[in-house]
């Protein structure tokens, strides 16, 4: 932890850094993938709505129960003729969800079920929605989500320029593309636990990508006046600076999340908690992935579009032509990604120890003897 906490401090200082826009294309197309499969996967496979979205009927039975997962499905889908979901419970009771029925034939199914099961009717707990309930939660939902976007823009485009905030928006819904993709082709169900999700991570999302354009916000004040470093640099070292926070908060985040997934979720059989904790662990994971990799690269490709700092581009790139020509005739390489493409790229690597600065013109000058000690 000592190494790590050191490793952030040099970061941070500015004595090491990894060079994330140089690489920008290569991230950008890990990303690309990984939604195309998210979509693939969410047109294929869709999406397994709980009743709360199109109605339908939950039963649950007394504890301990003996029937297995497998028979209590087929049963409840003999009495209903519709698919169900059968989940065992932590304390041995068996949840038994039909969706998709008319509330009038719960009763009968319940008979059914009671029947088959041979436990009293009276003992099987049925919770009923109706399809025009869930047709409405869904709207809601989708409403809430609709009105946080256009609210997270707002803000942004008001607090730091509209650059950032569509940058901020796009890693937002690539968030939200994986983590509705992988619902899809692992079969969990959407509730409102899901939603719930959904709006939390965001949130993380916005709190990893926001330190970075703070710090980039700060560094990049008056950043025409000087011919040291370009946007992209400058975005750079907002990452390098913050990277190790980053990396922290998500880390301690997803622990708990990863309990409530695999060890709540999976051993102990609780419904719910799958469903947004599956949400919650892939979210999370994608928002620390977005805020590094896609929004501030984007935000910097946006920036070096503008005319003032494509000038300011040339004169960096020239300044540091001309000091590497005094010093010897080899240019004075980049702490970080230079060129976007524009022909006039130049070999900048990435920096993995001291970052190199650009050499001084009067380095020397104002000693007897005249030469650099």
């Amino acid at each position: 932890m000592s190494k790590l906490g050191n490793l952030g401090a040099r970061l941070h200082h500015g004595e090491i850094s990894y060079d994330f826009i140089r690489n920008r294309k290569l991230w950008y197309g890990i990303s690309i993938l990984i939604t195309i499969t998210a979509i693939v996967g969410l047109s294929v496979r869709g999406l397994h709505m709980g009743i709360e979205f199109q109605g339908g009927a939950v039963f649950t039975t007394p504890k301990k129960m003996s029937a297995s997962v497998a028979h209590a499905e087929e049963l409840a889908e003999n009495a209903s003729g519709h698919d169900a979901i059968v989940q065992k419970l932590g304390d041995g009771s068996l949840r038994i969800q039909i969706s998709g029925i008319e509330t009038a034939k719960s009763d009968d199914i319940k008979e059914a079920l009671a029947k088959d099961l041979k436990v009293d009717a009276e003992k099987i707990n049925a919770d009923l929605v109706g399809p025009s309930w869930g047709d409405q939660i869904a709207n809601k939902a989708w409403q809430g989500l609709g009105i946080f976007m256009v609210l997270v823009v707002i803000y942004l485009a008001i607090a730091f320029e509209w650059r950032m905030a569509v940058a901020a928006l796009i890693a937002l819904v690539h968030d939200i593309t994986i983590t509705v993709g992988v619902y899809a082709l692992v079969g969990f169900e959407v509730t409102p636990g899901t939603v719930i999700g959904l709006l939390t991570i965001l949130g993380y999302s916005l709190y990893d990508t926001v330190v970075v354009f703070e710090s980039l916000k700060e560094q990049a004040k008056d950043i025409t006046k000087q011919s040291r470093w370009t946007y992209s640099e400058v975005a750079n070292q907002s990452i390098n600076g913050t990277l190790v926070r980053s990396i922290n908060t998500t880390v301690v985040a997803l622990l708990p999340v990863a309990g409530l997934l695999f060890i709540g979720g999976g051993f102990l059989g609780a419904g719910m908690l799958n469903d947004i904790s599956l949400s919650l662990f892939v979210g999370l994971a994608a928002g620390a992935y977005s805020s590094i990799f896609i929004a501030t690269p984007l935000v910097a490709d946006l920036k070096e579009a503008e005319p003032q700092m494509k000038a300011l581009k040339k004169r960096v790139l020239a300044k540091r032509a001309q000091g590497g020509a005094k010093d010897g005739g080899e240019p004075a390489p980049a702490p970080a990604e230079a060129g976007h493409g524009d022909g006039d790229e130049v070999a900048a690597a990435a920096v993995v120890g001291p970052r190199s600065q650009p050499a001084s013109r009067g380095r020397g000058r104002g000693r007897p003897s005249g030469k650099r000690r």
